[in-house]
C-alpha cells in the first residue's frame, strides 16, 4: 500500500486558536515527529504511544487510513522509571511513556484526521483557547507536509508562553481559561459562543 508522510517538527506556538488545513490522499500516513528544541522532550501520539526525543531526535510512527481523531504532543520535563511509569510536567498521560490516552494540559496539540469527507486529510495545531478540548499550550510546533499533493504546512513560531495572563500561567506552559476557570464563559458548553477577554 502506497503511503503519504507528514512531517511534525517542533517550534514556537503563535496562535490563539485551532488551523486547520486539508489535502487529498487516500493511503495510509507516516508521521516523522523531529524535536527541533534545544533541550529533551517526550514526543505522545494517539496512536502511537510516547517516546523520549533529545535534541534533533526523531521519531516515526505509521497510521492507518481512515484513523481519525488522533493526535500528537509534547511533553516537558518527565522522568519514567524502567517500566516506562512516571509524570511530566506538561502533556502528561497517566504517568505513562507510551500514551494510550489524551494529555494532561496545557499542551501544543497536532489533531488529524485520514481519509474522511471526501477523501480528504485533515489537520490543524491547536491551542484551544475554547471548547471542550482544553490543551492550551507549552510548546513551539509546526506540521508540515512532505509529499509534492500542493499541501502546505501550519505552524505556531511565537513566544505565547512569554505573553500568558498570569491567571493561566502554569508549569512549562500556559493553560486554556476553561481548565482554569470551569465557566460556560469560557467553556462554551451551551451553544454559541462569543469572544471573552
Amino acid at each position: 500500500m502506497k503511503t503519504h508522510t507528514l512531517t511534525t517538527l517542533i517550534f514556537f506556538p503563535t496562535l490563539l486558536f485551532s488551523l486547520f488545513y486539508f489535502t487529498a490522499i487516500t493511503q495510509a500516513a507516516t508521521f516523522d515527529i523531529v524535536n527541533k528544541c534545544s533541550f529533551t522532550v517526550w514526543a505522545a501520539a494517539v496512536p502511537g504511544g510516547g517516546r523520549r526525543l533529545g535534541p534533533n531526535g526523531s521519531w516515526r510512527i505509521n497510521v492507518a487510513a481512515g484513523t481519525t481523531q488522533a493526535r500528537i504532543w509534547v511533553r516537558t520535563k518527565c522522568n519514567f522509571d524502567g517500566n516506562g511509569r512516571g509524570s511530566c510536567q506538561t502533556g502528561d498521560c497517566n504517568g505513562r511513556l507510551r500514551c494510550t490516552g489524551f494529555g494532561k494540559p496545557p499542551n501544543t496539540l497536532a489533531e488529524y484526521a485520514l481519509n474522511q469527507f471526501n477523501n480528504l486529510d485533515f489537520f490543524d495545531i491547536s491551542l484551544n483557547l475554547y471548547s471542550r478540548t482544553n490543551n492550551g499550550f507549552n510548546v513551539p510546533m509546526s506540521f508540515t507536509p512532505t509529499t509534492t499533493s500542493g499541501c502546505r504546512g501550519i505552524k505556531c513560531t511565537a513566544n505565547i508562553n512569554g505573553q500568558c495572563p498570569k491567571q493561566l500561567q502554569a508549569p512549562g506552559g500556559c493553560n486554556n481559561p476553561c481548565t482554569v476557570f470551569g465557566t460556560d464563559r469560557y467553556c462554551c458548553n451551551s451553544g454559541s459562543c462569543g469572544r471573552t477577554n
